[in-house]
């Protein structure tokens, strides 16, 4: 016998059952690699592949006229960074710096900017099932940076993350650091 004869034949895709067919994954379907970090009692979820770097906080080069959110920049490396805290951006209570409060270096959109969190917990796979879409809040809340809440069993009692869409966080007109390309 030869190879021709032993080969098993091939259908084509369309008698395939639909199992076999592959489809590619649906955003919410992904699992997500999160940065987990803490805003005062609540904590929160980035993107990990936004991350660039995680630094022990440095007070930056302050700018005249700059917004409180924006903290000023650093010169990382020869690059200079503007710098935001993201509790004063979010509209949370005013920020206490001590040895806890750490600097993530992001690279959004090509960009390099810093955001300012009290503490960085952990980074952790969040799969499908553990994704929820965000609440309506109904004008209540501006939740147009937030992707969904993550939760994570632990025992009998449940974490819960906020996610943050950092990219279009960090290119809104309140921002304003990156040009408003996304929708």
């Amino acid at each position: 016998m030869n190879a021709v004869e032993t080969a098993a034949p091939v259908l084509p895709a369309a008698t395939h059952p639909p199992s076999v067919v592959s489809r590619t994954p649906s955003a919410r379907e992904q699992a997500r690699e999160c940065l987990t970090f803490r805003l005062g009692d609540e904590e929160y979820g980035i993107d990990i592949l936004k991350v660039q770097e995680i630094r022990g906080y440095e007070s930056p080069t302050r700018i005249a006229n700059a917004p409180a959110f924006f903290k000023g920049v650093l010169n990382l490396r020869g690059v200079i960074v503007p710098i935001i805290d993201l509790r004063l951006n979010l509209r949370l209570e005013l920020a206490a710096y001590d040895a806890f409060t750490v600097t993530v270096i992001l690279n959004v959109a090509g960009r390099v900017v810093g955001a300012v969190v009290d503490s960085v917990s952990d980074v952790i796979d969040l799969a499908p099932g553990q994704i929820h879409p965000a609440p309506e809040f109904n004008g209540a809340v501006d939740a147009r940076y937030i992707n969904g809440i993550g939760t994570i069993d632990q025992g009998e009692r449940k974490r819960m993350l906020i996610l943050i869409d950092i990219e279009r966080l960090i290119s809104s007109a309140d921002v304003g650091l990156i040009e408003q390309t996304l929708q």
